[in-house]
């Protein structure tokens, strides 16, 4: 691939030195550029040049994200002007974004250099929110939730799709999930899986009281606005689980979706749904024995076998 530019974005508390390592190594070996945020100095230490955010997303060409999947949609939020191929490397517990473990970080790298690796899209959604004639636009890889805060009543709301209406909410909580995100807040509250192939929005209220009961899944080009109603004294906008604006009555939270807003570095693809198939089958067990044993590894699946059997 010749010299290029490497973003680093690592986990914000969890120590990922081993890593930072590998990636300083296998730098000098390949004539790379190794780039950080300036905030994340103390993390990745010496010999890695740091920058401001803004320069970060100008100049990189593939990121190295090392945490969990909240890591990977944080790189993936950062570099969404020009959504540039991202790499995450697990030290995260359930991930289902991430794909190479920190063992196997040395070949990865050496893929990477070599375009020895797939594409694999992930859509995101717009969020807009208005409150007082102020306006705040949030990008979501996952979901964007509307909760209701502790003993501040709930979330009631006014669904409007492309102008008109589509009905009304009284929830502890709505969830708009991308079909990526639909294994996250979206699952936890009932709503379906998605899979990834399919291009649509969830939105599913959770512990409905009234109005809209169940999820309800619209299509790409649909564009949703929740009007906050009276009920709603104090409640809190998510994204990607992260709380950045409060809500209340009157507020409108505006989403749509944008296809493709970010790029997952794929090494194996069908390796790594089987993998997120089995996570989602430890959190809910969906599966009989003889299902759950075919997605394990062939050695474990034996070893297994062999201690019933005796």
């Amino acid at each position: 691939m010749g010299s290029f530019t490497v973003g680093l974005v690592p986990h914000p508390t969890k120590s990922v030195r081993e890593s930072i390592e590998i990636v300083l190594a296998w730098k000098t070996a390949q004539g790379a550029h190794l780039i950080a945020m300036e905030s994340d100095a103390a993390r990745v230490g010496e010999g890695v040049r740091l920058v401001d955010e803004q320069t970060f997303r100008d100049t990189v060409e593939v990121v190295v994200a090392m945490g969990g999947d909240g890591t990977m949609l944080g790189a993936m939020r950062l570099v969404a002007e020009r959504p540039v191929p991202v790499l995450g490397v697990n030290y995260g517990n359930v991930g289902f974004l991430v794909e190479v473990e920190p063992r196997d970080l040395p070949s990865a790298l050496d893929r990477v250099s070599s375009k020895d690796f797939s594409l694999e899209p992930h859509h995101a959604l717009e969020v807009v929110h208005t409150s007082n004639g102020l306006t705040n636009r949030f990008l979501a890889f996952n979901d964007a939730s509307i909760t209701r805060r502790p003993g501040e009543g709930v979330v009631s709301a006014d669904l409007v799709v492309d102008e008109t209406p589509f009905g009304y909410y009284k929830a502890d909580a709505l969830v708009i999930a991308t079909p990526a995100g639909s294994t996250a807040y979206n699952y936890a509250a009932g709503g379906p899986v998605l899979s990834p192939a399919v291009t649509a929005t969830i939105v599913t209220p959770v512990a409905p009281m009234s109005g809209i009961d169940r999820a309800v899944v619209l299509g790409p080009k649909e564009k949703l606005r929740f009007e906050l109603a009276g009920a709603t004294r104090s409640a809190a906008l998510e994204i990607d689980g992260r709380v950045v604006a409060d809500v209340s009555a009157g507020c409108q939270v505006g989403v749509r979706l944008r296809r493709d807003a970010g790029q997952v570095i794929r090494f194996d693809a069908g390796r790594h749904a089987t993998k997120g198939r089995l996570k989602l089958s430890l959190l809910d067990l969906p599966l009989r024995e003889d299902q759950l044993l075919e997605l394990v590894p062939p050695e474990a699946r034996a070893k297994f076998k062999e201690a019933r059997a005796r």
